[in-house]
């Protein structure tokens, strides 16, 4: 039992070591330094197409289905916080419909779970990490540093008004 605590505890702070050693620097510029997605030949899952995804738009999200039909809740949940939003402008990948970009995402922002969110080419995390930007306001703000203008606000004034 000791000898599994003990793996465990390297493990941990081992993982606490990368975490200090990439803090301060962005999480895509850190995910580099590891190698990125397999192979450099450009495939869908390469680190410079991948690249190119994240950096094509404003909001990207790598996700489990489309927007009109995600395949997972955590992709729906997310669909749903932009359209709550009010963001309808966005990119939205199927990580489904390609493997290799399915695991180049993964690598790239050294994150390992779908969907991905990505502002101004930051990655800013899954489900969890959205809602509870939604929950406490930074998405709003996080928006308007894109120049995007959340529904929220205007629900508000309405609401204000009754």
């Amino acid at each position: 039992m000791r000898a599994a605590v003990r793996t465990g505890w390297r493990i941990g702070a081992a993982a606490a070591a990368a975490l200090r050693a990439r803090a301060g620097r962005p999480l895509s510029q850190a995910a580099g330094e590891s190698g990125g997605a397999e192979g450099g030949g450009g495939g869908s899952g390469s680190r410079e197409a991948v690249e190119r995804l994240v950096r094509e738009h404003p909001v990207v999200v790598f996700m489990k289905g489309s927007p009109a039909q995600p395949l997972c809740g955590f992709s729906n949940a997310v669909v749903q916080i932009l359209r709550l939003h009010g963001v309808e402008d966005y990119r939205a990948h199927d990580v489904l419909q390609d493997p290799d970009l399915r695991q180049g995402i993964k690598n790239y922002s050294n994150w390992p779970t779908i969907p991905q969110v990505y502002l101004n080419g930051e990655f800013v995390g899954g489900c969890d990490i959205l809602l509870q930007m939604h929950q406490n306001g930074d998405l709003v703000e996080e928006l308007k540093k894109l120049g995007i203008r959340s529904a929220l606000l205007d629900a508000e004034k309405d609401q204000e008004k009754k």
